[in-house]
């Protein structure tokens, strides 16, 4: 069963993802220096990014008129609602870096040319990153899942602090509330 909407989702019909600690071991982690091409056409080492940053990672955006690569993606714990999310974070996007985010990136395995669509089409503020090689997945041993032959990052929110991993949200559901659970502990925890 999948919902055949983007944004009007019944998330009480789709199956939450588990905690299965594949996150635990990044707090603390410093991120590789490796560049990973953005939306916006530009190298960006996450590495050498002083400040706040904010990085949520996703499976993949929906295509217009296309949910998912498989029928049953809504019934894949954690792959449904990176749209939503991405509309979550571009309309907190003020918000975010008034509470000290110097920095907002999306994050997916997905190609650049999709990802600049994407960007466009949603009106994003940021610029979305691609790790279509697997290069910063794989250094940090990010938690992944494997669809249709893909390999996909599982939903999680990284808040990185000059090159380290501070917090980690995982797993993250609904996604539609994350932009808005990072704001709070970005308010909350204040850079010092």
């Amino acid at each position: 069963m999948n919902q055949r909407n983007l944004f009007e989702v019944d998330w009480s019909k789709i199956p939450a993802p588990a905690d299965d600690g594949a996150a635990r071991h990044l707090p603390g982690r410093t991120i590789p220096p490796l560049d990973l091409v953005a939306t916006d056409n530009s190298s960006v080492r996450l590495s050498a990014l002083k400040g706040r940053t904010v990085v949520f990672a996703y499976p993949r955006t929906g295509e217009p008129g296309k949910i998912g690569p498989v029928d049953d993606w809504d019934m894949i714990p954690g792959a449904r609602g990176c749209t939503p999310q991405a509309c979550a974070f571009r309309d907190l996007f003020a918000e975010l870096k008034a509470a000290g985010a110097g920095h907002v990136f999306g994050l997916s395995t997905q190609d650049h040319d999709y990802q600049s669509e994407m960007a466009a089409r949603l009106h994003l503020p940021f610029a979305v990153l691609s790790d279509e090689g697997l290069s910063l997945t794989r250094a940090l041993e990010l938690p992944t899942m494997a669809v249709a032959g893909l390999t996909l990052i599982r939903r999680m929110t990284l808040i990185v602090d000059d090159g380290r991993i501070n917090h980690v949200f995982y797993p993250v559901f609904p996604p539609d509330l994350n932009a808005g659970e990072v704001l709070a502990w970005l308010r909350a925890n204040p850079v010092s």
